[in-house]
């Protein structure tokens, strides 16, 4: 990961899109401006009809936030209003294109950091109302739910499981703004516990990756850890209590067998990932029963979100799709984590069926994926 110089410098991590970025071809495909902006990561791609990503950038805030050990809403905003023209300049000389080359400007514009959103949503407005352009508020879970259909051939409908740092879910994909929640976390997301567990074995910010790194080489079967919900009816999951009981392992073998990366500190990892892995392997593995039956047909598995990122997770969803007659799909990790790329692409789904947003839409620091409309039937 190198470093941007002038206004793009100081201690903001840059992403470029690098091997998911098709070479910028001439056509008359529709070109759609993505902006995310919903956490810490300040985020613009050019995508186009045709799947190819023009350009997608990334600014990662993560020695801004690295201090206080998780992202500072405060912070977090200002830095995508210092750095968001900047990178959507980049991002136009990166793709070759200029304003008149684009169809539509879409922006996050929910869920997530209101003062982060609300840099976005206003930069996306601005764009499209001085280009005359049709302007798509985005929801970012709809953005992680449709990425799929940018990175692969996956046809509606499909079962998605939702995993990040903020989300939890398994829904029911089958169509644009037809998602029907079959079960949610009802305390903290995995995401969430992941980066929770970390910091306390001392692992910094951000975790979930650190975390990964770690259980490599350790003994899952070391510590009896709890697998919360498995084996229930419902398809919701719970996280806090296997949270609680890494805290409670932590203080009984105490920080000096814990230093570093001792074996008892990779053992204690590779046992958490195992709870994790039972977990959402169980839900997963009883969601596609209930998908089947609701859709009438067996459709993939699909992950996104943050956490699709980790390969040992992957690797087990991909056993349970198989075992249950279908297989997985996971975008490439580097479009599983936040960017603009999914955004730009959710936009172009809504536009092929002639939806967009009036330019007095509100930003939403809450809005569920059941709530995301589509087009009316006649």
């Amino acid at each position: 990961m190198g470093k941007l110089g002038g206004k793009l410098g100081g201690n903001l991590a840059f992403k470029s899109g690098g091997q998911h970025r098709a070479r910028a071809l001439v056509s008359a495909a529709m070109i759609v401006l993505g902006i995310e902006t919903s956490c810490d990561d300040t985020a613009v791609a050019l995508v186009d009809s045709e799947r190819h990503i023009r350009a997608n950038l990334v600014l990662a805030q993560l020695d801004e936030h690295r201090p206080y050990g998780g992202v500072v809403p405060e912070i977090a905003a200002r830095s995508h209003l210092d750095h968001l023209d900047t990178l959507v300049t980049r991002a136009m000389a990166e793709a070759g294109l200029d304003f008149d080359d684009i169809d539509a400007v879409a922006a996050t514009a929910g869920p997530g950091l209101i003062g982060g959103v609300f840099v976005g949503v206003m930069t996306g407005k601005a764009i499209a109302a001085a280009r005359s352009l049709p302007f798509l508020a985005i929801n970012h879970l709809e953005g992680h739910a449709l990425t799929v259909r940018l990175t692969s051939d996956a046809e509606f409908p499909y079962l998605l499981l939702l995993v990040s740092g903020g989300h939890c879910q398994l829904v029911a994909v089958e169509g644009i703004g037809r998602y029907h929640r079959l079960g949610t976390t009802i305390d903290d997301a995995v995401g969430e516990c992941f980066d929770k567990c970390a910091k306390m074995l001392g692992l910094g910010y951000p975790g979930g990756p650190a975390l990964e790194r770690l259980a490599q080489g350790g003994d899952p079967a070391r510590f009896d850890l709890p697998r919360p919900m498995m084996g229930r009816d419902t398809l919701d999951f719970s996280f806090s209590g296997l949270k609680t009981a890494v805290r409670h392992r932590i203080v009984d073998i105490g920080p000096d067998e814990l230093r570093g990366e001792s074996q008892t500190a990779r053992d204690l990892a590779a046992s958490f990932h195992a709870a994790v892995a039972d977990v959402l392997a169980d839900r997963c593995a009883r969601a596609l029963t209930v998908f089947q039956t609701r859709c009438g047909r067996s459709g993939p598995l699909v992950v996104a979100g943050g956490v699709a990122a980790n390969q040992t997770l992957r690797a087990r969803l991909s056993e349970v799709a198989a075992a249950g007659g279908t297989h997985l799909i996971a975008p490439p990790p580097a479009l599983c984590t936040d960017n603009a790329a999914m955004i730009a692409w959710a936009g172009i789904e809504r536009r092929r069926l002639d939806l967009r947003d009036p330019l007095d839409f509100a930003p939403r620091p809450r809005w569920p994926l059941g709530e995301v409309g589509g087009p009316v039937s006649a």
